[in-house]
Order: structure tokens, then sequence, then C-alpha cells
């Protein structure tokens, strides 16, 4: 007995040095980053083993002296695509619709498709970029109202979608944002609810995601933005059509709660994630799930969904079998930055991790 014992704390202090040193890897990687870009707030959450730890670096803006933290709130961006996919999938498991089906009949009536695109596109198409439909003409959004573009009304949304009468490269990748707004919609009329709701009664509530921030976002601890040639930039205001495809603002403390439940493979949440981690599209670019992508190497695979605003940028990524989490927001608009950060860190520890399982 006494010998499984210690073979059991030799075990357990091996895995708590293991999970120290890669902890302190990342730090000292994000650090560097990060000394190379002192004027970019950065916050960073990372799990492994179910436990939670964050990293920050820089202020919330340029004019503060207030340094970020994990409660710093940031603009995420597609990362609600993630969300609301999983949504979706929680549907498909309530009965509620499949994921297989045409969205003809999961369309409100004021939305009537032409002939030429009736009974050809299913709701996985949209989760997985490969429904042919248009996205919005950001560059038009921009002229008409620069500083907030993704303000768009009802009947925008209607006549792209109603007066649309061609699937481009129908089944090949695309990315649209109409394909999420669309999923809100679906979403809306399968359980009769607005898509706020849904998301506060089937994510946020139940994950305790009291910082995830929808409607109403005039916190405090709220980073300022900068495009990518650094020119200060609002946050997106809500709106309800556009949400679904990215308007959720959100800080690594909540995005590590959310990390772990995924990682937990207990409860809807996570339950649906093992249909989203299905791939529904590959080539020899990309390969993508419902609301998600992913990376392979030989003896492993990640999954992650990335997030650019005007204002932030972000990534959310995961490891089921080696059980880690990561979440980077940053209060600049720099998409090559974010890779960096996710693709130093997976090369020098994280996939070093997986070949150790």
């Amino acid at each position: 007995m006494k010998i499984i014992t210690s073979v059991l704390i030799l075990l357990l202090s091996s895995q708590f040095i293991s999970g120290q040193s890669a902890v302190k890897k990342i730090d000292s990687i994000c650090q560097s980053i990060s000394n190379k870009n002192p004027e970019i707030g950065i916050s960073i959450g990372f799990v492994e083993n179910g436990k939670e730890y964050f990293f920050n670096y820089g202020k919330i803006s340029r004019e503060s002296n207030l340094k970020a933290d994990q409660n710093t709130i940031y603009e995420i961006g597609s990362i609600t695509k993630f969300f609301t996919a999983n949504l979706i999938v929680q549907a498909n498991n309530e009965g509620k619709l499949k994921i297989d089906d045409f969205i003809d009949d999961y369309l409100p009536k004021e939305y009537v498709l032409s002939k030429e695109i009736k009974g050809k596109l299913k709701i996985s198409d949209l989760a997985s970029h490969q429904s042919g439909l248009p996205d919005l003409d950001i560059k038009k959004q921009m002229e008409l109202n620069p500083k907030q573009p993704l303000d768009i009304g009802k009947e925008a949304i209607h006549s792209l979608i109603n007066e649309n009468t061609k699937l481009i490269d129908y089944g090949n990748y695309r990315y649209s944002n109409i394909n999420f707004i669309l999923m809100g919609i679906i979403l809306e009329k399968a359980y009769g609810k607005d898509f706020e709701t849904l998301l506060k009664e089937k994510i946020l509530v139940p994950v305790k995601m009291e910082n995830t921030l929808t409607t109403s976002f005039d916190v405090k601890n709220k980073v300022t933005g900068y495009d990518y040639k650094g020119v200060q930039q609002d946050f997106f205001n809500w709106n309800s059509f556009v949400a679904p495809a990215g308007l959720l603002k959100s800080n690594t403390s909540d995005l590590t709660k959310f990390l772990k439940t995924l990682l937990s493979n207990k409860g809807e949440i996570s339950k649906a994630t093992i249909l989203a981690e299905n791939t529904f599209y590959k080539n020899t670019q990309r390969e993508i799930g419902l609301g998600l992508q992913m990376e392979r190497t030989d003896k492993d695979v990640y999954f992650y969904k990335t997030g650019n605003t005007m204002a932030c940028a972000s990534i959310l990524a995961y490891d089921k079998k080696s059980n880690w989490g990561i979440v980077i927001l940053l209060n600049h608009n720099n998409s090559g930055l974010i890779a960096d950060f996710i693709n130093i860190n997976y090369d020098e520890v994280l996939k070093k991790k997986s070949f150790s399982k």
C-alpha cells in the first residue's frame, strides 16, 4: 500500500511540475511577444487539467495607466460564431431541428428564398461556410456608417436573402457572416425566443459567464480598441440581427470558464461539441466543423475559432485529448499577432504536451 501511495504521489508531483513548466513557458513566450508590442493590451487565459491560469500584459488603452487583467472586457468578434453553432447543435440534440435539414422550413414567413436556391441549403452548410451565400458588403457599410458599419436594418437583411438568386461556389469554403445571421434567425424560430435570451439561458447562465456582454457594455474595465493602423475604434453596437455572427464582448475570466465546460465532457454545452467537431469541409488549406476550425498534426488535433473586429482580435482554442484550452484577447485588430501567439505556444509547448501523452 505504501509503495502504491508513493508511486501515486510521484505521478501527481510530476504532473504538477510538468503543468507548472508549461505555464512558465507560455508566460515567457507571451511576455517576449508583448515586449515587442508594448502599446497593445493583451489578456490570456489558459486551462490545463481543470486549473486556470491568467497572463496579462500592457494597459487597457494608450492613455490609461490601468493594466489589463482577466476581468478586462474585449470584443471577441467571430468567436461569437462558436457560441451560435453550439446553440444550433443543442437544438439538434433537443429535436428542435436537424443540422442536415434544408433551411427553407426554419425561416420566418418574411424570408422567401428564390426558386434558384430553394431546397439546396442545409443548416450544416451555413455552420461550415459552404452555403455560397454572399457576405455583408462591409465596404459599402463603412461608407454609409464608418463608426458602426454593422448597424444594419431588418429590411437590408431581408433584401440580401430574398433577392439572392445565386450560390457562389456552393459546397466549397466561402466565409460569410450571413450564414450565422441566418442561424440566429433559425434558432429564434425553433425556440420562439430571441437570440440573446437563448444565449443566456443555454450558455451564459449555466457557465456563470456574468461578464460576457450583449446589449450593454458600458463598463469601466473595458479596453479601448485600435484598428490595424493603430487608429482608435469604437466597439460595435449590439444589433439583434447581426449579433449571432460576432457581437459578443467578454473577458478571459469568463472564457476560461467556457473552456473548462467544453473540456469537461459533461452537460449539454460540452455534448454539443461532439457533433460540432466532426469534419464538414476539408481541403488542402483548412478543415472545418460547425462554427470552428481544426489544426491537425500526425498525433493530435486542436479546435479553434478566431475573432477580428475593427477594434480587437482574439482566438479561442482547445484540445480535449491533452486537456488544455487557451483564449487570447488583444485590443488591436491584428490577426498576425494572434497567429504568432497561438502558433509559437503550440509549437513550443502545447504540441509537445500532446505528443507526450
